[in-house]
């Protein structure tokens, strides 16, 4: 197992020359910090978000908060400790006013009857799995971020393995709540109606208040286990969810000096996104702004102070501490217009006082990313956005087509070999829906549609088949998981734009099938994709039974869609959300 090691104390620390020194040395915990922001701009104003009541939103799918037994202080007077001859007098006395107040609050649900008088027992249990398996656990308080500094380190493969699936499920999780909330919001305010809902904050704030946001209980410096370099994010809130960074609007995360142990604050991480204008990046090497003098409009009105997270980069670069740096910038497809992607851990090599544009002081601080990294995350996706508008000239070798698909698709599907002269794709036919036996289709001109003329309703034939309601939300996006989701067909009067005819749309992120040493040939998107979004159709020629075994027996490859996992299930999953 990978180890957390409490950092280091800076009061033991060597002197400046000798402070970027790694040797291990005794610790004493630091303690938690009051995050003073560094002001960044944001997409829109932070609503106060509260879930309504009576609303079918994820909030109203998770169990309520079970009665507290002794909120009422009237009816729970305080009880003297027993004397030693009393004890079983007061043992009675005690558990006599729990059995009142426990079946003062339980009377309105009918469960009185259960407390049995004379049962020594405070309620009587029969069958122990199934009392489980129904309990409601009460919220808790959301648990306040933690003090203590401290960095992970020697984690093994299947540490990484772990800690990763965490984030994935953790990010899976946020991710449901999101597009759940914004479909419930727009449904109960109509769709374009009023400002656009914000189901980032939503689900944050409802996992936050059932903690489960990852990283509380250490404030950690360097690399967040299961985060990796490039690791692409679409809200500032993820990155509060996950513990990558500390704040929704602040571009400084540290540790003030207020709740250290030597009085000196620490920087942890930054996010560069461009809301300062003395600010330069140039990638491994980046000049960035301290905060503090800016008005409303982002312009600096004033002169910046060396306090707070000004303050804590200066000293991080005294002491050698490494911050974590996610960048932010505009990103066309977005679902909200803007994309944060971690570039991984940069080391504060400089710091000086200077004059910026607007003519007043800032503080500055030179940044260089750490060797023997990975690829940073941003320069791939600025690739990957130049390959989507000008492939030859990003890469005038590798390409064997510019689109296999013939023009069969909406967008281009590339084909990329750099690696040998395996030409084997283009020898295919392709195929943009699945070719089925003609026996399939039986009904003919018989079958059943729905009659929604101008697109489908809430309670049209299509959606009984569905279980009741339309696998999709009105952008698109899957809602749950299901092993089958009944889309309308040729029966049907809806027109294609029909809400229940996502796939039927085809391809819309622009794909590149290409060769690799590990895996052979793969696809990968050029396009980033938005959890629950539709990315293209499994296609292929099915086979009976009889069929497939004369193939197999001339040695062809098979594929068997039902023995894929059935990993659909997790994509809105919210059973975690009755657990914490």
């Amino acid at each position: 197992m990978g180890s957390i090691v409490p950092f280091q104390d800076l009061n033991l620390m060597p002197s400046p020359s000798t402070a970027a020194s790694t040797a291990a040395a005794a610790t004493l915990p630091l303690l938690t910090p009051k995050i003073e922001p560094k002001t960044e701009p944001f997409d829109e104003p932070v609503p106060t978000h509260q879930l309504e009541r009576g609303q079918n939103t994820p909030e109203s799918l998770l169990s309520e908060s079970a009665p507290g037994f002794f909120s009422n202080s009237e009816n729970t007077p305080e009880s003297q400790p027993p004397d030693r001859d009393n004890v079983y007098s007061e043992f009675y006395r005690i558990s006599e006013l729990f059995r009142t107040a426990f079946a003062k609050r339980l009377r309105k649900y009918g469960d009185v009857d259960v407390l049995d008088p004379d049962s020594r027992a405070i309620v009587t249990v029969t069958h122990q799995d199934a009392q489980l398996s129904n309990a409601v656990v009460p919220r808790t308080k959301p648990m306040k971020r933690s003090g203590e500094l401290v960095r992970v380190t020697d984690l093994s493969a299947e540490d990484e393995r772990y800690f990763r699936d965490v984030v994935r499920r953790t990010r899976m999780l946020y991710d449901s709540l999101r597009v759940f909330a914004v479909y419930e919001e727009e449904k109960r305010r109509g769709i374009g109606q009023g400002r656009r809902a914000r189901g980032d904050l939503t689900a944050s704030s409802v996992m936050k208040e059932r903690q489960l946001w990852l990283n509380r209980d250490k404030r950690i410096v360097g690399s967040i286990p299961g985060v990796q370099i490039g690791d692409v994010f679409f809200f500032r809130m993820e990155l509060l969810v996950v513990g990558l960074h500390g704040h929704s609007q602040a571009g400084i995360d540290y540790l003030p000096g207020s709740q250290s142990a030597n009085g000196e604050p620490i920087a942890t991480s930054i996010i560069v996104s461009g809301g300062y204008e003395d600010d330069e990046d140039a990638g491994d090497v980046l000049i960035y702004t301290g905060h503090g003098g800016q008005d409303k409009l982002s312009r600096q009105c004033e002169h910046q102070k060396l306090e707070g997270g000004n303050l804590a980069m200066e000293r991080s670069m005294h002491y050698g501490i490494e911050v974590r740096v996610i960048r932010g910038f505009r990103y066309q497809g977005s679902v909200s217009s803007k994309v944060y992607v971690y570039d991984g851990l940069y080391k504060i090599h400089d710091c000086w006082f200077d004059v910026g544009k607007s003519g007043f002081g800032v503080y500055k601080y030179k940044l260089l990313r750490i060797e023997g990294q990975p690829e940073m995350g941003s320069a791939i996706l600025r690739f990957a956005d130049s390959l989507r508008t000008k492939p030859l000239s990003v890469r005038p070798k590798g390409y064997l087509s510019l689109d296999i698909s013939g023009k069969k698709e909406n967008v281009p599907v590339l084909l990329f070999n750099d690696i040998d002269g395996d030409y084997e794709p283009l020898y295919y036919e392709y195929l943009v829906r699945t070719v089925f036996p003609p026996f399939v289709f039986t009904q003919g001109s018989n079958g059943a549609g729905c009659d929604c003329v101008s697109g489908c309703t809430d309670r049209c034939f299509c959606a009984v088949k569905n279980g009741g309601e339309f696998a999709y939300d009105h952008n698109g996006y899957l809602l749950r998981g299901k092993p089958v989701i009944f889309e309308c067909g040729a029966f049907c009067q809806c027109p294609p734009t029909c809400r229940n005819r996502v796939s039927q749309r085809g391809l819309r992120n622009r794909l590149e099938v290409f060769r690799s040493r590990e895996t052979g040939w793969g696809v990968r998107s050029l396009d980033l994709i938005h959890a629950g979004a539709f990315i293209c159709e499994y296609a292929g020629v099915v086979l009976t039974m009889e069929q497939a075994q004369i193939f197999s027996m001339n040695g062809d490859s098979l594929i068997y869609p039902n023995r894929f996992s059935a990993r659909w299930g997790e994509w809105g999953d919210l059973s975690q959300m009755k657990i914490r």
